[in-house]
């Protein structure tokens, strides 16, 4: 089926750092298994990374919707002082 992604989009500062919830990513693919969605990140952050809670420090590639929901991903800035300001698209 089509998946429909509808994203908004995160502005972090110098060294903030966000927990991903349903309100920024949220995917549908027209099944009745949201859980069973993952996410793939295509572009990284330039001054920050994307991580499992659960691994601080551990840049991932991928993370499910499930561990969106229980708020298990992040996205920080890397207090790169030549970029004060970063989204998350």
């Amino acid at each position: 089926g089509d998946i429909v992604l509808l994203a908004k989009p995160v502005t972090l500062t110098e060294g903030d750092r966000v927990t991903l919830t349903t309100d920024v990513p949220v995917a549908t693919d027209g099944t009745s298994k949201p859980e069973k969605l993952l996410y793939a990140v295509s572009l990284p952050p330039v001054h920050g990374q994307i991580e499992h809670i659960n691994y601080p420090g551990v840049p991932i590639s991928s993370y499910s919707q499930l561990d969106v929901v229980a708020q298990k991903v992040s996205d920080g800035h890397d207090n790169s002082h030549g970029a004060s300001k970063e989204a998350l698209r």
